[in-house]
């Protein structure tokens, strides 16, 4: 079997996992995988998924994100970048979860205006309730004319909200 070109990604988890001070059966336990795939993801010979890389980072308590540019899954600079003004932005403890929410649909309208690609759409539901919710601060007399909303921000029936 051939070697693929996986960007040193096993040679980094054979590392990570020794400095861990685990077996290869111990991960691979850890991580929900059998022992013959982790040995052959080490030795070069599977490319893993995004799934079976971020269960391998969780048992080894390091970053999926990078297993994830080893693996050539993410461009190293310009992804990275992304995903640690997303990561600074998500641990700031003096930020509620709607401040953090509102920063991460500013960040990437701006990204998106600048031509770059957003690569997480988990959110996206979120992000049109903020971007509204900015809408509405921005202009509050259009706020007054819609009426009511309900708690995922679509305007409320009227009918309903009468009673």
């Amino acid at each position: 079997m051939a070697s693929l070109n996986v960007g040193n990604l096993g040679e980094y988890l054979r590392e990570q996992r020794r400095s861990a001070q685990l077996s290869l059966r111990q991960l691979a336990d850890a991580a929900g995988v059998s022992n013959p795939y982790l040995s052959q993801i080490e030795r070069g010979l599977r490319k893993p998924s995004a799934e079976v890389l971020q269960q391998v980072a969780k048992a080894l308590r390091i970053s999926a994100e990078t297993l994830y540019v080893r693996a050539g899954i993410l461009d190293a600079e310009r992804d990275r970048d992304e995903v640690e003004t997303r990561a600074v932005i998500l641990a700031d403890p003096t930020l509620n979860e709607r401040q953090k929410q509102v920063l991460l649909q500013i960040y990437e309208s701006f990204r998106k205006e600048n031509g770059f690609e957003i690569t997480q759409d988990a959110t996206s539901d979120a992000n049109q309730s903020v971007a509204q919710d900015i809408s509405d601060a921005q202009h509050p007399q259009d706020t007054a004319a819609r009426g009511p909303r309900t708690a995922d921000g679509s305007d409320a029936d009227p009918q309903q909200t009468a009673s």
